[in-house]
């Protein structure tokens, strides 16, 4: 397995470019089963989670190219398997969103249950309530969820948990299901209002994404899209925090601040100067140490979980004591053990990490967990001295464009290094 070998120590400089969103990609590309007509995908990040994807949607039938480097084309005029098999779903739990276009259109779908990263228990329950709501018949046997229907009906949905991917998934059933649907305690995330927006430009009527109550009113069919995704706000982020963390200055271009109020709050707390425009979001530290902050994770406009990691890697080098709590998923907190292995001062209670920091971290052998948390052992590779090799980066590569590349950009002293 490929690895990656950091020599911390160079406060990042300089502007990147922010990748188009993956967990606004997914979903848009599974929408283009909902129509019959072209669908055009702009600003697509290269991850091994869109590679995976535009398999799953090969497989069953759909057809898929490159217009050029970031844009993909798709049409699922002829799709004849709706089926999405273990050997993808396994490797990648947004397979699920297969689910409610599937039904939707074709009236049958057979998903494997999904894996993804361990970070802790993520049912569908939510899932497959929505769609028995809208009329389908669903039932779990041998590890698949098989679910069945003449043509979706509308209803009101009320969600138990705010669930992006099951938001999604019933969104993406109710437009074409017949009469209106009400989906209750909805999740507000950006990437859901990018799926809706996108839903919208193929001809689909949808109101209040955004907010905790959505209503659509469900169509007879739905055109194609020429849709460009918005920008990785978890990308951004981790970004932002690098800079923070090695007293830089580094501008995030491409990057939207209303998706990530709650992140920029928390790093003008720990002593950065923010500046921001319509596109882009500038960090500057003037080479000062970051103050420590407490985080407790939240769905948004909370802070977002997949930003914990990265918190938890600034504090750790941070002036003073702060507290993560991780309120989203109960086993997000693999990272720690990883981080004190460069000399971090942590110590777990339940959900909640108290970290005192420490003047410097010393480079050591790491092994990635899961992709937030591999992000912040690069992020604390960084600042560390000597030397820091992670090993089994396929997890980063699953959320991050090029992460050497970009930082090596801003500075950084990064290399891959071929599986050893």
């Amino acid at each position: 397995m490929a690895r990656i070998q950091i020599e911390g120590g160079v406060p990042l400089e300089g502007s990147v470019q922010i990748s188009g969103a993956k967990n606004a990609v997914l979903p848009i590309l599974m929408a283009s089963l909902l129509s019959k007509q072209p669908c055009r995908l702009k600003n697509v990040p290269h991850l091994k989670d869109v590679t995976t994807t535009i398999e799953l949607l090969a497989q069953m039938g759909a057809v898929v190219g490159l217009a050029d480097q970031f844009t993909i084309e798709l049409v699922a005029d002829s799709v004849s398997h709706q089926e999405a098999p273990y050997e993808l779903v396994k490797t990648m739990r947004a397979s699920i969103l297969v689910l409610g276009p599937l039904v939707a259109r074709f009236g049958r779908a057979k998903v494997s249950l999904p894996g993804g990263c361990a970070i802790g228990a993520r049912p569908v329950d939510q899932h497959l309530k929505g769609l028995e709501a809208l009329g389908a018949s669903v039932r779990v046997e041998s590890g698949y969820i098989q679910a069945t229907a003449d043509r979706l009906k509308g209803a009101k949905i009320v969600l138990d948990t705010a669930t992006v991917t099951g938001t999604e998934n019933l969104m993406m059933a109710a437009v074409l299901a017949e009469g209106e649907t009400l989906i209750e305690n909805a999740a507000q995330e950006p990437e859901v209002v990018d799926l809706a927006n996108c839903l919208i430009s193929m001809g689909a009527e949808i109101s209040g994404a955004g907010s905790n109550c959505i209503r659509i009113q469900g169509q007879a069919e739905l055109a194609g899209y020429d849709y460009s995704v918005l920008a990785d706000r978890i990308e951004a982020g981790t970004f932002l925090v690098a800079a923070a963390m090695t007293g830089g200055h580094v501008q995030a271009r491409g990057a939207v601040p209303d998706t990530l109020d709650s992140v920029l709050q928390k790093l003008e707390q720990s002593g950065a100067d923010i500046s921001t425009g319509e596109h882009w979001i500038e960090l500057n530290m003037h080479g000062r140490r970051p103050k420590a902050v407490d985080v407790s994770t939240a769905p948004f406009p909370g802070f977002p979980t997949d930003m914990q990691a990265q918190f938890t890697a600034l504090n750790a080098i941070a002036d003073g004591t702060g507290i993560v709590r991780e309120n989203v998923f109960e086993n997000r907190f693999m990272h720690v053990l990883e981080l004190q292995r460069l000399g971090a001062d942590m110590r777990l209670e339940g959900n909640t990490v108290i970290i005192r920091g420490v003047p410097k971290l010393t480079g050591a052998p790491l092994m990635a967990t899961d992709l937030r948390a591999s992000a912040s052992l690069v992020l604390a590779g960084l600042v560390a001295s000597d030397s820091t090799i992670i090993d089994r980066v396929y997890h980063i590569d699953r959320g991050y464009e090029n992460i050497e590349e970009k930082l090596g950009q801003l500075g950084a002293r990064i290399k891959r290094l071929p599986a050893g």
